[in-house]
């Protein structure tokens, strides 16, 4: 049983205590201080604080010094120092301000008069006598002895502890899908940041067109979580990241610059990101998985029998160390990436499994077949929890065949965290429910030549995008039901569909060897 962490609220105010620091806000930092109790007293590197101290570099010193609470003796030592070394290089009238203006020294006066008088005396002397000064010791000496006290009373703490501490909780909260898979996100609100100006539209235009060369064309793409990226892999095995902005090749990428592609011997048909859009995984025409780290195209792990078929979908685990993938050999399956080995195989459908995904709570698993069936799963004991089969449209009921499951789409959290968007080989989607009952669905109302094959959603899901086998793009608004918008998209048969995870950009990909870019 995990147990609890206990937190000071002391270290808290600390926290807030160094970002005011950081930002350069001193009273902020003293009210919070003296209103709290609770004192900052870090540096980030004690040991270099220490060598500023050593070398007379007094404004680093003070610039610290003043986000703490040091003892009265320390601030004294610190402050008599620094009013001896500006009489040695003869700053008189700055070290008589600061005799008459510190709080420290003017506290000096009343603890120990005669101390002060000492040095209202050296103050007024023509002369900078080293001796009389230091009475005894030296400037060397007193700056050990201020730098040693300095260091009792310090801590050094990283820079930045507060900004990196959330950083870490929206990365874990990412990963655990507990956030939306955008770069784009109002930390105090708690909300994916949205403007009236940023409001969901369906694509109206081809805004760019990435020419495939005439043997080749995409057969899977895909959007970073982030927005990053678009990664696509080709039927000649390129694996290749794209300016979706530009329409071409992310030259930022240094072996995409220097043409050392990522690659498969065999097409590329399935692609996913990881949740942190780090990594991204690809599957072969043969079984082939591999990953790679999308920053070097360094392939980190390689499963050359992932799948006795094509692998048709890949999804990532919440925490990024399993795989899910669903095959033409009619299985889905988990693999680690860790060990880089097949850990669980689900068996049941009757073909090719065209969809496989975790469902949010990462413990049950949901795949979509051409045998027109979805079924749910329990990752754990790889057991079938319930079979279901999506409407079907009453042209078709006549037909024995069900028609294939194309693609199933999560649906976002304002839909409904139980809730499932199923795209089958007709006229028709469907908003689905892990029950199997069908809460909503959106036809194109055309009989023939323009069954569904590809699917996607707007990230709040008020445009619902579907593919049709007549090259043309469906878009539909979710709260109406209402066909709003066709267009044709490509002159071949398209393959697939993805959205990007904030912007209005749909990407859409085909035989004719474009991965189109549309947009209002």
């Amino acid at each position: 049983m995990a147990q609890n962490v206990e937190i000071e609220s002391a270290d808290v105010i600390r926290l807030i205590l160094q970002f005011l620091a950081e930002s350069n806000l001193p009273r902020s930092v003293q009210m919070l201080q003296e209103e709290s109790g609770v004192a900052l007293n870090a540096v980030e590197s004690v040991d270099k604080f220490v060598v500023y101290v050593h070398q007379g570099k007094w404004d680093e010193v003070l610039k610290a010094a003043s986000m703490a609470s040091l003892s009265e003796q320390t601030q004294q030592l610190l402050y008599e120092q620094i009013f001896f070394e500006m009489l040695e290089l003869r700053e008189t009238e700055l070290a008589r301000l600061l005799l008459r203006e510190t709080a420290v020294l003017q506290q000096l006066r009343q603890q120990t008069p005669e101390r002060f008088k000492r040095l209202d005396q050296l103050a007024n002397k023509p002369f900078f006598d080293a001796k009389e000064v230091y009475q005894g010791t030296s400037k060397e000496k007193r700056r050990a002895a201020i730098a040693q006290a300095l260091a009792l009373e310090l801590d050094s703490v990283p820079p930045s502890r507060l900004l990196t501490l959330v950083g870490m909780a929206l990365n874990f909260q990412k990963q655990k899908g507990l956030l939306p898979p955008t770069s784009e996100f109002n930390l105090f609100s708690n909300s994916t940041k949205r403007s009236k100006e940023a409001a969901e539209r369906y694509p109206q235009d081809v805004a760019k067109s990435i020419h495939f060369t005439n043997k080749s064309h995409p057969e899977c793409a895909a959007f970073s979580p982030d927005g990053r990226y678009l990664a696509s892999g080709s039927i000649d095995g390129f694996v290749e990241v794209w300016d979706w902005q530009l329409g071409c090749l992310n030259k930022d990428l240094k072996y995409q610059r220097e043409n050392n592609l990522m690659m498969h011997e065999t097409a590329v048909v399935a692609i996913a990101f990881s949740r942190d859009s780090e990594a991204l995984a690809t599957g072969s025409q043969t079984g082939q998985l591999k990953v790679w780290l999308v920053a070097t195209g360094q392939c980190i792990k390689k499963i050359d029998k992932a799948h006795d078929a094509a692998i048709a979908s890949i999804c990532f685990s919440k925490d990024n160390t399993h795989l899910l993938t669903g095959s033409f050999d009619t299985t889905a399956r988990i693999h680690g990436l860790k060990a880089g080995k097949t850990l669980k195989e689900f068996r049941g459908h009757l073909t090719f499994v065209n969809c496989a995904l975790y469902l949010p709570d990462n413990t049950r698993i949901i795949t979509g077949s051409a045998d027109g069936k979805i079924k749910l799963w329990d990752a754990k004991t790889q057991d079938c929890l319930s079979t279901f089969t999506p409407p079907v449209p009453p042209h078709m009921q006549a037909v024995q065949c069900l028609p294939s499951v194309m693609s199933i789409i999560l649906a976002p959290r304002n839909v409904g965290m139980d809730l499932f968007y199923v795209c089958t080989k007709s006229n028709t989607i469907s908003l689905m429910n892990y029950s199997g009952k069908t809460i909503k669905s959106w036809s194109s109302g055309k009989k023939q030549g323009g069954d569904f094959v590809a699917a996607c959603v707007s990230p709040h899901a008020e445009w619902v995008l579907c593919a049709g086998e007549d090259h043309s793009l469906y878009c539909f608004a979710n709260a109406t039901g209402k066909l709003e918008h066709v267009m044709k998209i490509h002159d071949q048969d398209v393959i697939g569909l993805a959205h990007h995870p904030s912007n209005n950009v749909v990407v859409s990909w085909g035989f004719d060897g474009c991965l189109n870019v549309l947009k209002p």
